[in-house]
């Protein structure tokens, strides 16, 4: 039976050389002395300790990187509607200007509502809120939601929208509230 030798045309000897020998360099013509080796095997085990070492390194960095994204995601989630909450700041100080307000005319009362509703419609299009009002439109049960149909009038086809009883709204084409809707009934 043979031995399992690393090259088994090279039978150790017990001379001395003057250099370690490193695991790379060693072949088949190099002597392989007891010193050469366990020199040879010193190296090996350090080269070794060293890629574990780096390894661990590695692994810990890509768990630290994996807790910080899943912190920033959860940031992402915590404070998405900071910015739309500060443009309705805005609108609530208007709000709370107009019950402050004594001796309110109506005139002035109505000039208040028109300026706030401004207000939230800015709010709504710097954060992408789209208005859904179908009127006369296709009825499309994506973005709108048909409560009951109607006798439809002469030249109206048959789910065309007739009446808004509730406006709906989208954000980045994602309805967020689909709009109430009577629709045409079909002719007979």
């Amino acid at each position: 039976m043979q031995e399992n030798q690393p090259f088994p045309d090279a039978t150790p000897t017990t001379e001395a050389t003057d250099s370690p020998v490193a695991p790379d360099t060693l072949t088949a013509d190099t002597p392989l002395t007891t010193e050469a080796l366990t020199e040879a095997l010193r190296l090996t085990e350090q080269k070794a300790k060293e890629h574990h070492e780096d390894w661990l390194r590695a692994k810990a960095e890509t768990e630290n990187v994996r807790r910080r994204a899943q912190e920033d995601v959860s940031k992402a989630h915590k404070f998405a509607s900071e910015k739309f909450a500060t443009e309705l700041l805005a609108v609530k100080d208007s709000l709370e200007a107009a019950f402050a307000t004594e001796n309110q005319t109506l005139e002035n009362l109505m000039a208040g509502v028109e300026l706030t509703l401004r207000q939230l419609n800015t709010a709504f299009e710097k954060s992408s809120v789209v208005e859904l009002n179908p009127l006369n439109e296709k009825f499309d049960p994506h973005w709108h939601q048909a409560i009951g149909q109607l006798d439809a009038p002469e030249g109206v086809e048959a789910n065309q929208v007739l009446q808004v009883l509730q406006k709906g709204y989208a954000l980045h084409e994602r309805v967020l509230r689909p709009a109430l809707v009577m629709v045409a009934k079909g002719k007979a």
